[in-house]
């Protein structure tokens, strides 16, 4: 295997090379290494490379390897490099929230993912770019370079996971972890042409914090298969002391769930919002494919959306408030931040604000007592360019990015599960793709049928221009 091949394998091929001493992890980290000082000036992947925290992790790795009688008794992603967004804190590494007030504020301990992910034996080659406090669905923060998509660098990756998804796509590292409060892991792996996982509510712990935006936000993996992103899934799954919100662990795993293929499933699909319209035909297109496909698979095939009416006036507010809860100053923040905190109201009307926000999301959740899963659109339209919303005032940007991301936020208020997996591209050669969203506590359901659409498409075969040289 050449060492782009070995850049792009799945994760867990990876790890099996590893297990199989035909790789080690210091062949792996240093392989990354270079390739994040090619590309990662291109890209803006990452804010920070750890690369004296990882080669000494991958030396310490690659002496216990050769040391090692069993193999397969070390932890299931041993040596395998990975990338955390911006937002996370990893103990003794600068964590900017995509400020660069804070740039150089170095955290004091690990998050329970970052932690999860150690104790699985990834090793943890950078801190990945962010839209600033992960308020948009592009990753421009001000301060920083803009980060680019693999694909064409004209366009955005996405955000707020913007540099995670650049750099899985890009071959810069083996996969990445992010989070979503509106669509900011699927909306950068629709924009990449990757694999993202928005888990359930209370599936994956925000420990040490108690919550986020009363239950909106959840960290996920981003991947170039949908058995990575499962795996990860279950690495980063799992209840802490006093989370408020936890799941039971799965039975099977995830990852088990990837290799079966469904039972006929009733599914339903549509390419139009409430409140916001029909998406962009070659994103309709995605939705009819994958439908289609289903349906020759033996599922039942359905057109159908939940009630979403009246959602979008309380979310925003939700949003909005995820601003002032930063608590940082209104002065170092830029100009898009600065209006959302002037707009963010009360702390009542943050309440109110969710009260509504859990009443619709009950419509949402009852649509699936008669339907297994849903179809939809990732984003309404393909990718935007770098910058293409800077002239634009806070008010117009604001509508640009519903009417953009309107797909998304209905399954963070209601906490139900949603993959997003890439279809193809679009006339311009961007990726496109769609999301399968499952009900309460199914991931298992929506990475079964993720699995059998990827056996047909077999996307992961298909590398960006940059990164692939």
């Amino acid at each position: 295997m050449n060492s782009i091949d070995l850049a792009f394998a799945p994760a867990l091929e990876q790890a099996r090379l590893i297990r199989h001493k035909e790789v080690s992890p210091r062949e792996l980290v240093q392989l990354y290494l270079e390739r994040i000082e090619q590309f990662n000036p291109q890209l803006g992947c990452y804010f920070t490379v750890m690369a004296e925290m990882a080669i000494a992790q991958a030396q310490t790795q690659t002496e216990m390897l050769a040391g090692t009688q069993d193999p397969a008794e070390l932890p299931s992603f041993f040596g395998v490099p990975i990338a955390i967004k911006d937002m996370n804190p990893v103990a003794d590494v600068p964590c900017s929230y995509g400020s660069p007030a804070l740039r150089d504020r170095v955290a004091t301990y690990d998050d329970a993912v970052v932690a999860r992910m150690k104790q699985a034996g990834f090793i943890i080659l950078g801190k990945t770019a962010t839209s600033e406090l992960g308020s948009f669905p592009y990753t421009e923060p001000m301060g920083f370079p803009p980060a680019r998509n693999p694909w064409n660098p004209e366009y955005t990756p996405g955000g707020s996971s913007g540099g995670s998804a650049a750099a899985v796509a890009a071959g810069l590292c083996a996969i990445a972890q992010g989070s979503d409060a509106g669509g900011s892991i699927r909306g950068p792996a629709f924009c990449c042409g990757l694999v993202g996982i928005k888990p359930a509510r209370g599936r994956v712990s925000y420990a040490p914090l108690g919550d986020q935006l009363s239950g909106v936000a959840a960290n996920g993996p981003i991947a170039r298969t949908v058995s990575d992103a499962a795996a990860l899934l279950d690495v980063m799954s799992g209840y802490v002391t006093g989370d408020p919100y936890w799941l039971p662990a799965p039975n099977p795993s995830f990852l088990a769930a990837a290799m079966r293929s469904p039972d006929r499933l009733r599914i339903a699909f549509t390419n139009s919002l409430p409140q916001i319209g029909t998406a962009d035909p070659v994103c309709q297109q995605a939705v009819l494919g994958t439908v289609r496909l289903l349906e020759a698979m033996g599922h039942q095939i359905e057109e159908g959306c939940p009630d979403f009416t009246g959602l979008i006036e309380p979310f925003t507010a939700v949003w909005q408030a995820g601003v002032a809860y930063a608590g940082l100053p209104k002065e170092i923040l830029q100009p898009m931040n600065q209006w959302l905190l002037e707009q963010s109201g009360s702390a009542g009307d943050y309440l109110r604000a969710v009260a509504q926000v859990q009443v619709i999301a009950r419509q949402i959740v009852a649509f699936f007592d008669s339907v297994d899963a849903l179809i939809l659109p990732t984003y309404m339209h393909p990718p935007i360019r770098v910058g293409e919303w800077a002239a634009l005032s806070p008010e117009e940007t604001l509508q640009k990015i519903i009417n953009w991301v309107a797909p998304c936020p209905p399954f963070n208020a209601s906490g139900l599960p949603a993959i997003a997996i890439p279809t193809g591209f679009a006339p311009n050669g961007l990726p496109i793709g769609i999301q399968i969203v499952g009900r309460p506590t199914a991931e298992a359901t929506i990475i079964a049928i993720a699995a059998q659409l990827e056996v047909n498409k077999f996307w992961s075969q298909h590398r960006p221009a940059i990164g692939n040289e």
